[in-house]
């Protein structure tokens, strides 16, 4: 009796994810012709209709809304026997894939990966950078093993880890026409002059919240993609912004005319591990925490010395 392939099964919750021919078969680095027959074949293999197709979208039908359930259960399977040989070998060797946020990679891995690389030399990281949601997703699908994000955020089926807090910082022009520098007050902030990360971002969402900053027009004049775009645009006294210590620790406004200044104690977010509760490998992981805190512990102590 024939079986569905891994493969077929990882197409199946990608195209369920998507609900796209072309986007599904886009991120599992296939052809859509390629994808597409993957997905017959396998109906034909369980001689049912899984998908509707239309020439927008892909529309599950009920079988095969439940056959995408049970694949996603049989792959955590698979993930959990991988992990219990994988408890057997050295530890935190071979491939291990870890999603991260924007708002987090470009301050953290500098910092952190030749400290991974020298106490887990076997260890081959493959690093995927996009926004909670996305790796999020892909963490649920198997595509991922490990997360490293910012709390608080809502995620289902996951066990966190906080690693260290990342306070926040009132950054602006240091000859701003905007605030009154000498007597900053939150609660006296002109709305249209706050510039945050476009929707999508959790750092936006914790900065308004930590930060008690409300909108009461939705509608922005400014926005932008990523920190260093929105760096430049304080840069240039289109408004103030606030941004996580890790920035300031990799020097993002050097060079520039923005000054920061610390908010206040309870103003931060917690920049965490993430792993799917299913997984065999927490010990692993709780080893790959303590190098991360002790790395971001003794580089803070060297910024701290050179200022």
């Amino acid at each position: 009796m024939a079986y569905p392939t891994l493969k077929q099964l990882r197409y199946l919750i990608a195209l369920e994810r998507h609900l796209h021919f072309g986007q599904a078969a886009q991120a599992c680095h296939v052809s859509q012709s390629a994808f597409s027959l993957a997905i017959k074949n396998l109906e034909s293999l369980l001689n049912v209709s899984l998908v509707d197709r239309t020439s927008r979208s892909a529309v599950f039908t009920n079988v095969g809304t439940s056959l995408v359930s049970q694949a996603r259960l049989a792959l955590f399977d698979i993930e959990a026997l991988m992990d219990i040989t994988r408890s057997f070998q050295e530890v935190l060797s071979g491939t291990l894939k870890v999603g991260i946020i924007p708002t987090v990679s470009p301050f953290l891995l500098p910092h952190v990966l030749r400290d991974i690389g020298s106490q887990f030399p076997n260890l081959d990281l493959h690093i995927k950078e996009e926004k909670t949601d996305v790796i999020h997703s892909a963490l649920l699908d198997g595509e991922l093993d490990l997360l490293i994000l910012a709390l608080p955020t809502e995620l289902c089926n996951v066990e966190t880890l906080p690693l260290f807090q990342d306070h926040f910082y009132m950054i602006h022009h240091k000859n701003t026409r905007l605030i009154e520098t000498n007597h900053i007050q939150l609660e006296n902030l002109n709305e249209q002059h706050v510039l945050l990360l476009e929707d999508g971002h959790c750092l936006r969402e914790h900065i308004m919240t930590s930060c008690n900053i409300t909108y009461k027009n939705p509608k922005r004049r400014h926005s932008a993609s990523c920190l260093y775009n929105l760096i430049k645009m304080v840069d240039c006294d289109l408004g103030i912004s606030f941004v996580p210590e890790l920035s300031l620790d990799a020097n993002i406004i050097q060079g520039t005319s923005v000054v920061s200044h610390k908010m206040g104690s309870n103003a931060f977010r917690d920049i965490a591990l993430a792993w799917r509760k299913s997984s065999a490998r927490k010990k692993e992981f709780n080893l790959l925490a303590e190098v991360i805190t002790t790395s971001i512990i003794n580089s803070r102590k060297k910024t701290i010395a050179a200022r």
